[in-house]
């Protein structure tokens, strides 16, 4: 691939999200203080991205065309199949940004290691370069990171890097009709969470911790049912449903509350709610599909791959 530009996909901080909140910078401090928090705080974050932000800026000019966008502007923006794609900031950034690529290879910085994990950002502000100039040349490596998809039996679809969740938008009950292989039954419940190997340490990992601290409970004293969390590779063809809270009554049934959704084993469901049913991904509820009754829902992994940049 002969690449011709960078596209580098910034984020607001805090500080700048509370400016707009309050207007001015005198009104944010005193909602912060007021409150009880540290303002100073989201100044150093500030200060820290800005820094890292200008230096990354500075030293990409260097090396061939950039285009800048900030991370509200990802829905209407057009990746061309020649860009590199670079992000700064936390790991949600390269979540953001992945689902609206098309192969495009993503560099991920962490702009302040000292206070971000960095699960999904490799490189720092200094490291990046020598990554970015490996990729212009054909020379990186990369891990491709699998995804998941839901369509709709209408033609919509909607990708997740991290998980799908299935279900009502309030915290009613979910009403719908599942179906695995041969196995088919209905459902009330909080929802469906879908998750691929890279997201397996966020929300699936939470569903993990409350099945495992009743185990611990209700187990009486014996280990072999206590549970580990379920860890996939980030590149696995795999992924893991799993189904909150199911009810058992006279219209339903909970014999399928988990398991594995694969390329010959799609995970089949169908809405029987009136109004309120959703889907969306990776936590950003603002951005779903409708699910009420009628939607048919395939849920799989998805044809294309997020290609992150690793060395």
């Amino acid at each position: 691939m002969n690449y011709e530009k960078i596209v580098l996909v910034t984020r607001k901080t805090r500080l700048e999200s509370l400016i707009e909140r309050f207007n001015t910078l005198g009104q944010a401090k005193f909602y912060i203080e007021h409150s009880g928090g540290d303002f100073a705080l989201y100044e150093r974050e500030h200060l820290a991205y800005v820094k890292s932000l200008d230096a990354l800026r500075s030293s990409l000019q260097k090396l061939t065309k950039l285009q800048e966008i900030e991370r509200s502007f990802l829905p209407n923006f057009l990746f061309a199949p020649e860009d590199i794609v670079v992000t700064i900031g936390i790991d949600g950034l390269v979540v953001n940004t992945a689902k609206y690529l098309d192969g495009q290879p993503i560099v991920a910085v962490n702009p302040d290691p000292a206070h971000v994990d960095g699960i999904l950002l490799p490189f720092n502000v200094q490291t990046a370069i020598p990554a970015a100039h490996k990729v212009l040349n054909g020379q990186m490596q990369v891990r491709e990171i699998s995804m998941a998809e839901a369509v709709l039996n209408d033609g919509q679809s909607l990708l997740a890097f991290n998980d799908l969740f299935i279900g009502a938008r309030t915290h009613v009950s979910a009403r719908y009709s599942i179906k695995l292989q041969e196995h088919e039954e209905h459902h009330s419940s909080s929802g469906i969470i879908v998750s691929t190997g890279v997201g397996s340490t966020g929300w699936l990992s939470s569903l993990f911790n409350m099945a495992n601290g009743m185990a611990e409970i209700f187990s009486d004293g014996n280990p072999e049912q206590i549970m580990s969390p379920m860890k996939l590779n980030w590149e696995s063809d795999r992924l893991i449903f799993v189904v909150r809270e199911p009810f058992v009554s006279k219209t339903s049934s909970a014999e399928i509350v988990s398991g594995f959704v694969t390329p010959q084993s799609p995970l089949i469901v169908e809405s029987e709610m009136s109004d309120g049913g959703v889907i969306f991904s990776d936590g950003v509820e603002a951005d779903f599909l409708p699910f009420n009754s009628g939607a048919i829902a395939t849920i799989g992994l998805a044809n294309k791959k997020t290609q992150l940049v690793v060395g």
